[in-house]
């Protein structure tokens, strides 16, 4: 468990970013914390954020610049990883799938609420590709249930 706390510089960091968010926000840049807490290269800022990632203290949005959330800036336990993996990607589509089959079996519009919510997981997860797949798959399959409809109307 010591392994998952924070050094004191990650530390020092972390609570410039929470300090940082409050005050603008938004999440600095590294060059910024960089600056601010006087380390000589940004790669310095990139190897302690990496650190404090991995250990579930910060989370990087959208990976884009100025994305950093605070997780939790309490050092004394271990903060609880959302970590989004591969395997979890591939578990989260594989249900979406099986809601799609039973879709096409039981043809229940109750399932399309699920789908939606577990296709918008997907997003919120980080999991850009498999999402616009899922998307792409979710809108042909309404767009042929809308057809289907139409012809058992006329």
């Amino acid at each position: 468990m010591s392994d998952q706390r924070s050094s004191k510089s990650q530390r020092e960091l972390l609570n410039f970013v929470d300090n940082f968010i409050h005050e603008h926000g938004y999440g600095p840049s590294y060059r910024e914390i960089m600056r601010s807490l006087g380390y000589k290269s940004v790669s310095t800022v990139a190897f302690h954020i990496d650190g404090l990632i991995t250990k579930g203290y910060l989370i990087k949005r959208d990976h884009s610049a100025r994305s950093l959330e605070v997780i939790s800036t309490n050092y004394n336990e271990t903060p609880i990883k959302h970590v989004a993996t591969s395997s979890r990607e591939k578990w989260l589509v594989d249900v979406i799938l099986g809601k799609f089959n039973e879709i096409d079996e039981l043809n229940e519009e109750e399932l399309l609420d699920e789908i939606y919510v577990l296709i918008g997981a997907l997003k919120i997860l980080g999991f850009e590709e498999a999402y616009m797949a899922m998307r792409s798959k979710l809108l042909d399959s309404v767009k042929a249930k809308r057809e289907n409809d139409d012809k058992k109307e006329k």
